[in-house]
């Protein structure tokens, strides 16, 4: 990791409490954010196999012919490449967080994209706590998803960890988070839980975020089905536009000598542009959440958040809250007396 560049973009680390004083009570889900889609991809270990949750032939190949096989998932799966505390300097409020148990790697836990990442889990939650530390006025979402070979042990452990690591800095999904709301109470974190039973059981974590995807290499076509999703109407609480291209396995095979940087270099201006026309906010075509891959290589995030400036005020803040979840309300343990088993299996 320590010969890969640091970003040379102009950097945004606490552009949350610089916005106007007007922007302070409207909810988090009617601003602008910034996020970076696969956030961990930045380190895929090249040694690792492929995901079981891959396609069979692309295990296949893995088999077959493992060297060549992960240097193209590598090359295909690698969407950012700056670790987080990078990412959230440059203006990333959103992480995109795909969790993954190796199959003979014990109970520690890593991401994935493809194939499985060199930093685990803990690591990367450590670093971000202690980034929020440096920025008290910053509020970051975490997504966790996908949960590749996890137990229910394994959940339960990941997020006694979360509840351990960021404690109070935890906003409740029975709020209505706003700056000066997160502030008063010293919140910066939100964290989706794509995991029904955790979230029924734990207040602290809040339901998956919707995503908008296109599913295409073509940024034509990601734009087109970005623009018929606006046209529906956006959810009501927080969700996210996906400007990210996305390849299948027999593309990926049939391009092995390409790479996720270089498509998605060619299509920037294209996906910048359409960026930079958008508006946050509660109306049908509003946008709230945006992810990008390799945010450090443009303007991505001074664009996204420039959009705040459109913001209409008055009608973001007299805006219901929406129904979020149901809990059914189970005791959490107290994190403080489970911390050192935890760790130790994170």
């Amino acid at each position: 990791m320590e010969g890969r560049q640091r970003p040379q973009l102009e950097g945004h680390p606490d552009w949350m409490s610089r916005l106007p004083e007007e922007l302070l009570d409207v909810p988090l889900w009617n601003l602008a954010i910034p996020g970076s889609h696969d956030s961990m991809s930045f380190c895929l270990d090249v040694s690792s196999p492929v995901l079981g949750s891959e396609p069979c032939f692309l295990r296949l190949t893995d088999r077959l012919v493992p060297c060549c096989t992960r240097r193209c998932v590598y090359r295909w799966a690698t969407t950012q490449q700056s670790v987080l505390s990078d990412q959230c300097d440059l203006g990333i409020r959103f992480l995109d967080l795909r969790i993954a148990r190796k199959p003979a790697g014990g109970s520690t836990m890593f991401f994935a994209h493809g194939i499985y990442t060199l930093i685990t889990v803990k690591e990367a939650l450590e670093e971000l706590a202690a980034w929020l530390d440096a920025h008290p006025k910053e509020i970051v979402i975490i997504s966790c998803s996908h949960f590749e070979s996890l137990t229910d042990d394994d959940h339960a452990c990941l997020v006694e960890f979360m509840m351990w690591l960021f404690g109070g800095k935890l906003c409740s999904s029975r709020e209505t988070p706003t700056l000066r709301s997160c502030w008063s109470r010293g919140q910066q974190v939100i964290v989706s839980y794509d995991n029904q039973q955790m979230v029924l059981q734990h207040p602290e974590l809040w339901t998956g975020i919707p995503y908008w995807y296109a599913d295409s290499t073509d940024p034509k076509k990601v734009i087109s089905y970005l623009e018929e999703q606006k046209r529906r109407g956006r959810p009501a609480g927080f969700y996210v536009t996906g400007l990210n291209l996305t390849e299948d396995a027999p593309y990926v095979l049939l391009h092995p000598f390409q790479s996720m940087r270089k498509m998605t270099m060619k299509a920037l201006s294209l996906l910048l542009r359409w960026t930079d026309e958008q508006r946050p906010g509660p109306e049908r075509g509003g946008v709230n959440i945006m992810c990008c891959d390799f945010v450090g290589v443009s303007q991505f995030c001074s664009l996204v958040i420039g959009l705040n400036d459109k913001l209409p005020v008055r009608a973001c803040t007299l805006a219901p809250r929406p129904i979020c979840r149901t809990p059914q309300m189970a005791s959490t343990s107290d994190a403080s007396q489970v911390a050192t088993a935890t760790q130790s299996s994170i």
